[in-house]
């Protein structure tokens, strides 16, 4: 996998301040994407073990409320794949941290039915280290520059570690 760029202090992809991972490669294309370039999967620098401890020891300070995982598309089955031993390190680290994650699939249809277009072997396994989950493609149409954290009206917010059914996040 290769990643285009790695925010550290972000305040805008999720509460408090973050680090922000932006991986490469996006097969939804949405129209007005803020990240066009990131769609192409061999954008930017490899993803290797180097990253991923730039990545967490970037998460130490007690002032660091966790990762955020967006993109391009970070559920491309590929993806997952490559960003699945950075997530075990990570809730290894950092129990008490979330996870934020940015796609344009949507949680019931491409995560849970299991044709789902994002399913792959490690699909089940990395949604158990996200936190929360921001769902559905980013949608012109529907732009609103009101919501907080998501661009689009038909994207949720789903608190997916949470005993029961996933339920939106309050913002």
């Amino acid at each position: 996998m290769k990643y285009s760029n790695i925010k550290f202090y972000d305040i805008s992809n999720g509460s408090g301040v973050r680090t922000s991972l932006f991986v490469s490669g996006c097969t939804h294309k949405c129209k007005g994407c803020f990240n066009k370039k990131t769609w192409n999967f061999n954008y930017g620098k490899e993803f290797t073990q180097q990253t991923i401890d730039e990545i967490l020891e970037s998460i130490a300070p007690k002032y660091i409320s966790g990762l955020t995982l967006l993109g391009g598309e970070p559920m491309e089955p590929s993806n997952q794949r490559s960003l699945l031993p950075l997530l075990k390190q990570f809730r290894e680290q950092f129990p008490k941290k979330n996870v934020w994650c940015y796609t344009g699939y949507t949680y019931e249809a491409d995560f849970l039915d299991p044709d789902g277009r994002a399913r792959c072997e490690v699909t089940d396994e990395l949604l158990s280290y996200i936190d929360i989950l921001v769902d559905g493609e980013f949608k012109q149409e529907l732009y609103d520059i009101s919501l907080k954290f998501r661009g689009s009206r038909n994207q949720r917010i789903l608190q997916i570690q949470k005993e029961g059914c996933p339920e939106l996040f309050p913002v």
